[in-house]
């Protein structure tokens, strides 16, 4: 193994890097601390996931095999996790198959329950999974989808050098908080309300005061 790959031991989840860029304390709750409660849109999400796992695992129509639930991973990157769906095309400069004839082309699918356009973390997460095929398969991965649930459609993502400095970099920082055993301190934002982990991160109450505001609200008690 070289110097600059991880040991099995050391592999974080692939989809943490989703949590992660969307909020590093809900990442650091969740995968260090190994706390979780449930809402109803993490309820719908795992339950969108699990009919998507639960199809067929490989079907063949037109010429194009999915696979469904591939396990994937990366030593370069110490991530592991389960491919949502693979597409496999014909292609003259593409991989082999065992037990297919013929060249493919490789291309990642995310799904995602929501109705929106494309985000950072939802690109970057795509991203890795094409990463760790690409270490996998000996190939070279262009491009991905993001299939929207809610609106039964998907969008082209370009996994351009941009994208996946961004990937390794992320990761990179991800493993050095799980080392640390560091999570982060609490950063109110717009979508904190929504979090499944909101009573348990209490970003309202933990959230850092300045010095004024504490002496004047402790002046203001005395009066």
């Amino acid at each position: 193994m070289a110097d600059d790959e991880y040991d099995e031991e050391e592999y974080l989840q692939l989809s943490g890097i989703q949590h992660f860029l969307y909020c590093r304390r809900q990442w650091a709750l969740i995968h260090i601390e190994q706390q979780w409660c449930e809402n109803g849109l993490t309820t719908d999400g795992m339950l969108f996931h699990s009919r998507v796992h639960n199809e067929q695992e490989r079907e063949m129509r037109n010429g194009r095999l999915t696979i469904r639930g591939l396990r994937v991973s990366s030593r370069q990157l110490g991530i592991s996790g389960i491919c949502d769906a693979v597409e496999f095309s014909k292609a003259d400069n593409g991989i082999t198959i065992n037990g297919y004839d013929g060249k493919w082309e490789v291309l990642p699918i995310e799904y995602k329950r929501s109705q929106k356009d494309i985000v950072d973390a939802d690109a970057a997460q795509l991203c890795a999974e094409a990463m760790c095929l690409e270490e996998m398969l000996c190939c070279n991965i262009p491009i991905g989808f993001l299939y929207f649930g809610a609106a039964h459609r998907r969008q082209k993502v370009t996994l351009d050098a941009q994208l996946r400095e961004k990937v390794h970099d992320t990761i990179a920082e991800m493993h050095q908080y799980y080392s640390r055993g560091y999570t982060p301190k609490v950063r109110p934002k717009k979508g904190c309300g929504k979090c499944s982990l909101k009573d348990i991160c209490l970003p309202n109450i933990t959230k850092v005061r300045s010095v004024r505001r504490y002496i004047d609200e402790k002046v203001g008690d005395m009066d």
